[in-house]
């Protein structure tokens, strides 16, 4: 493989995350100035718009593009391009305990301005499953290839298992698998947003997926691979979903207009993440690493640099909309209920676009920054 080929193979991965944190921006947006529309999880297509509901489903291919994308990297770290293998445990656990120290902190304060409740969210859990494959990584990867597949595929068959507050293993099933409340009632109260169970599968796939980016992997075969990984992934999701077999807690229904039943068809459920939502998502973000290994362009290049730092963008951007939410309520008080808010979701779409193009330019400062600098404490942002 060449240098030139190993570029673009580093870019698509790079650029594929810009392109979901430019979604998370939207759905962020949507949090903070449209939260008088809220959604549920499944959301509720007799009340949900199909513009709400497209710019919420848009949001789903964040997070197992980045849990998958995680665990791939860790397994590029592990297989360096100069060919000397090192392990990747250390990093993992300093990383993992890293994200989940920024959750509680300076993210979790992010959302509201004060602690008043901890919401364990998206950065818990990429913390916890990093720490998850450190535990596990020195298995043959066939094993961790057959432990992901069994937790992605099979976790669904754990829905029907449910305990109460008060009963021995609340917590820790919680954790693992349904979203609550782990402490209520105290100082601050402990919400998991996140159960972590099926993203563990997801960063064991992602970590077996690395050899697909062997510096030897022949670029025109991954792609082969990447494609026929995104098709069988779809052609799960309709026999499955389709069908209404298995993978999915709500059955899609048939309704009057083809619009609302093809929102029913994909309206899966992300907390806990079901079958039906790891497979249509992953087989986008397949379709999206085939799509963007190319030489880049002035496009590519501006999604490459927003995936190229994609903490320092997350931290920021939640940060400006705190601030920006802060000056319309202080400007035009409560004007959607208890919220300040915009009325259509086009305004939503609007202000992500404004926003992205506004900090773009601290965030590509930023990601020349690190790739010059020499400090270590940088490789954690």
């Amino acid at each position: 493989m060449t240098s030139e080929q190993i570029k673009n193979r580093i870019h698509s991965i790079d650029i594929m995350r810009g392109v979901v944190i430019l979604l998370m921006l939207v759905d962020h947006v949507r949090e903070r100035f449209f939260l008088h529309m809220q959604v549920s999880d499944p959301m509720d297509v007799d009340t949900t718009s199909p513009g709400l509901f497209w710019s919420r489903f848009a949001a789903h291919f964040c997070a197992p593009t980045f849990i998958f994308l995680t665990g791939l990297s860790a397994w590029l770290y592990s297989h360096p391009a100069n060919g000397v293998a090192r392990s990747a445990r250390s990093f993992l656990i300093k990383r993992g305990l890293f994200l989940i120290a920024l959750e509680v902190t300076v993210i979790c304060f992010s959302w509201m301005g004060y602690f008043h409740t901890i919401w364990l969210q998206v950065m818990w859990a990429i913390g916890l499953c990093m720490l998850t494959l450190a535990l596990l990584i020195n298995l043959p990867q066939r094993v961790l290839l057959v432990l992901g597949l069994l937790i992605v595929f099979g976790h669904n068959l754990l829905t029907p298992i449910s305990f109460s507050p008060d009963e021995w293993g609340y917590t820790l099933w919680t954790i693992l698998h349904d979203r609550g409340y782990i402490s209520q009632g105290g100082l601050i109260d402990v919400k998991i947003s996140y159960p972590v169970l099926p993203w563990i599968g997801v960063i064991l796939l992602g970590y077996c997926a690395g050899p697909l980016y062997a510096p030897s992997r022949d670029s025109d075969d991954r792609k082969q691979w990447l494609v026929g990984l995104g098709l069988a992934c779809v052609a799960l999701f309709a026999i499955l979903r389709g069908f209404n077999i298995y993978g999915e807690t709500l059955p899609w229904q048939q309704f009057a207009s083809s619009s609302e039943t093809l929102m029913s068809v994909f309206n899966v459920t992300k907390y806990p993440p079901s079958l039906s939502f790891l497979l249509i998502t992953l087989a986008m973000m397949f379709f999206g690493l085939w799509l963007f290994e190319r030489p880049l362009n002035r496009f590519l290049n501006a999604l490459r640099t927003f995936g190229s730092v994609p903490m320092f963008f997350y931290i920021v951007h939640l940060y400006a909309l705190l601030v920006l939410y802060a000056i319309g309520h202080a400007i035009y008080g409560a004007n959607q209920g208890r919220y300040f808010g915009v009325d259509h979701i086009g305004w939503i779409w609007l202000i992500a676009a404004l926003l992205a193009l506004a900090l773009y330019w601290p965030t590509q400062w930023f990601s020349a920054y690190k790739r010059k600098s020499k400090k270590p404490w940088l490789k954690y942002l």
